[in-house]
Parts: C-alpha cells; sequence; structure tokens
C-alpha cells in the first residue's frame, strides 16, 4: 500500500469526488443488504469532519442500454442518509450543467450523490471526455471503492487524468493491507477454500494459489467440473465440460494438495424445496443434481482447515441461496469462526452473504469488499484503480 491516504492530502473547505462502492441488492425500491454502504462511511465522516464537501459517486447493477429506473440511486441516497445522520441529495444524473452548478454550490459538510454512473456508456469504456466531466465536480479524488479498483473505468481510473490529487479513502486502505499482509505473505499452513459455479476464468487464480498453499479445497459448482474430469457421472449437474481436460492436468499436477468432495446432497431439481439426499460422488442419479458438498465432504474440510494458520475463502459450497442447500457453505462458516489464532480472510460476493447470514462476520479477521478484485490482487494482476493513484 505505497499510495497517499486521504490522511495525507489537505481537504478543508475542498470540493471531495469519492468514488464509492454502493453496488447493493435492491428489494422494493429499498437497500436489502447495506454492508457496502456501511464499510464507506469511516472515510466519508473523516473528510467531512475535516471541512470537506462531498461528491459521491457509484455504479449499481448492469444497466444495459442507458437509464433504467430498477439501478437509480435513490434508495441508496435514503439508506446513505439515515446512517449518516444528515441530508443526502440525489442527482438526477452525474455529468451536465445541472450537476457541475449542484457541485460548485457545495458548503463545506453536504454531500450529494451522483445518479448510476453506468447509466453512461462512457464510463466502462473510459472515455476520456466523460472522465474529464466527472474530474470537473471535485477538487480532490479519492478513491474508496475496492470492489471496481480492478476495471479501468472513467470513475476508478479516468478521472485521475485531469483531477489531482487523487488519493486512497480508509476502506481502500484496509482492504490492501489486509490482503497483502494476509495473502501475499501468509502465516503457514495457509489453506484456501474455493467455491462458486466455474473455474475456466479462475484457472491462473487456481495454478497461482496452488503453488503457495499446503491445500486447496474445492466446493460448489466448480467441484462438479473436477469430479467429470476423474470419469464420475455428476448427472445434471453444472459443470464446463470444456474444461475437463485442464482439470484433469491440474489433478494429476497437484493431487496431494487439491482436496476435492467424497460426498454430495443432490437434488432432483434446481429448486429450493426439490426432493433431496446425500450420496457419494460416484453415485449421483441420472438426471439428479449436486447442490451441496455432504457431511462426510464438511468432515474431511474441517481436518484439513484445523492446522491452518491463514486462510482465504471464496464462493459458496453450494446454492446456498436455498437453505436445503446452505448447510456446506455454513458449516464451512462454522469451522473459520471456531480457528482459534487464525487469519481467515473471505473474499467478498457470495461467501461474505454466507458469513453474514450464518451470524458469522464478526469471527472473521476480514470480510473482503471486493470479490473480484480481491482475486485479481491474488493473481498478482495490476488494480488499474490503485495504479492511477498518487505515490506516497
Amino acid at each position: 500500500m505505497n499510495k497517499k491516504t486521504v490522511k495525507d492530502v489537505d481537504v478543508s473547505g475542498k470540493r471531495v469526488l469519492v468514488r464509492v462502492d454502493f453496488n447493493v441488492p435492491i428489494a422494493q425500491g429499498a437497500v436489502a443488504d447495506d454492508r457496502k454502504i456501511q464499510a464507506a462511511l469511516p472515510t466519508l465522516r473523516y473528510l467531512l469532519e475535516h471541512g470537506a464537501s462531498l461528491i459521491l459517486m457509484s455504479h449499481l447493477g448492469r444497466p444495459q442500454k442507458g437509464p433504467d429506473p430498477r439501478f437509480a440511486m435513490d434508495p441508496v441516497a435514503e439508506r446513505l442518509s439515515q446512517l449518516m445522520g444528515q441530508p443526502v441529495r440525489k442527482l438526477d444524473d452525474c455529468v451536465g450543467p445541472e450537476v457541475e452548478k449542484a457541485a460548485r454550490d457545495l458548503q463545506p459538510g453536504q454531500v450529494i450523490l451522483l445518479e448510476n454512473t453506468r447509466f453512461h456508456k462512457e464510463e466502462k469504456s473510459n472515455d476520456p471526455g466523460f472522465s474529464k466531466q466527472l474530474a470537473s465536480l471535485g477538487e480532490v479524488f479519492v478513491n474508496d471503492a475496492f470492489g471496481t479498483v480492478h476495471r479501468a473505468h472513467a470513475s476508478t481510473a479516468g478521472v485521475t487524468d485531469t483531477l489531482r490529487p487523487a488519493v486512497a479513502g480508509l476502506l481502500l486502505q484496509k482492504e490492501l493491507e489486509s490482503l497483502d499482509q494476509a495473502l501475499l505473505h501468509p502465516v503457514q499452513p495457509f489453506v484456501a477454500i474455493m467455491g462458486g459455479a466455474k473455474i475456466s476464468d479462475k484457472i491462473t487464480l487456481i495454478e497461482n494459489l496452488l503453488s503457495r498453499v499446503s491445500c486447496l479445497l474445492i466446493g460448489g459448482g466448480m467441484a462438479n467440473t473436477f469430479l467429470a474430469a476423474q470419469g464420475l457421472d455428476v448427472g445434471s449437474s453444472l459443470m464446463e465440460a470444456e474444461v475437463t481436460d485442464v482439470a484433469a492436468e491440474l489433478l494429476a499436477r497437484y493431487r496431494d494438495q487439491l482436496v476435492l468432495p467424497v460426498d454430495c446432497r443432490v437434488g432432483a431439481e434446481f429448486q429450493a424445496d426439490t426432493e433431496s439426499k446425500v450420496v457419494a460422488v460416484d453415485e449421483v442419479p441420472a438426471g439428479w443434481r449436486i447442490l451441496d458438498i455432504g457431511p462426510e465432504t464438511i468432515e474431511r474440510f474441517a481436518e484439513r482447515l484445523a492446522p491452518a494458520r491463514t486462510v482465504f475463502w471464496n464462493g459458496p459450497m453450494g446454492v446456498f441461496e436455498f437453505p436445503r442447500f446452505a448447510q456446506g457453505t455454513v458449516a464451512i462458516a462454522q469451522v473459520l469462526a471456531g480457528l482459534e489464532g487464525a487469519t481467515t480472510i473471505v473474499g467478498g460476493g457470495d461467501s461474505a452473504a454466507a458469513v453474514q447470514q450464518a451470524g458469522l462476520a464478526d469471527k472473521m479477521s476480514h470480510i473482503s469488499t471486493g470479490g473480484g478484485a480481491s482475486l485479481e490482487l491474488l493473481e498478482r494482476k495490476k488494480l488499474p484503480g490503485v495504479a492511477a493513484l498518487d505515490p506516497r
């Protein structure tokens, strides 16, 4: 973390343009999970306490063709104002004359939230003109959106071409320092747990991890591809047939380190209330789907985790959205919560949601707000949103 932070610049009387990650779930017109908003509060409060006015920008969801009311930032502004205990004015766009005037008129202590940056296609293409429009709103740029720093977008990287100083927020600093210390310089034994659906987009990561971990526990949909690579019939389970040869090669090279399920909980259909049963991985009934790891696998994984001093977990062990198939994911969360003296890192996304739902978030050393960014950091990839900031 060799970048300047908000504590290295004078923000008194300045308009501070802050890239936050308020990409939160919205249900029935309200924020359904405000953890990402709460994670940004220390930075926002620090800036306000030091005399700044704030212009906040974020994306929300994946709007495809311009403005879409389903992805408007209004519910976010409402929840943020509640959490901060002060009004947060939400604007109807993120660029343009009205937005520029609102920014110019800001007084110290005031906060505005721009409309979804992805309502403009120029955001994701990192368009220089759009970047300049965003940059013109502030006098200081702060990036506190760890979940987006692996993207070279206008609001994460492009703005820094014309707006300086450009520094890290407190959340971004915490994320980088926590992940760097724990994952790039881990205390051994280091055990990683990977779940989720695909291995095709994580092959480089898996190879990178296998060169550094004592063992890698594989669950979720990606385990099915490894099982199929061993010649097992996985029924109608989610599986990437096109990469079974890659999975077979990894198994051959890292057989002692790759730990796969030995039993699983299967369902007759992909539904929450479907008929289910536990079977060995070589006894999956035709037409059934593997939807969670089984009890023997949970015990096997727990044994491998017991001596760990560092653990990184990314991806659920099954379809944890369905209570019947959440048992494996919850069990792994409980195992991690009980590891005394170990550093436990949860890599964002569904894993973070699962830990939260299990009521075990406070038992983890660090829960990242950015799944994709944490994975790319593990791969030692350049993070454009970090690279663009001022060096110390």
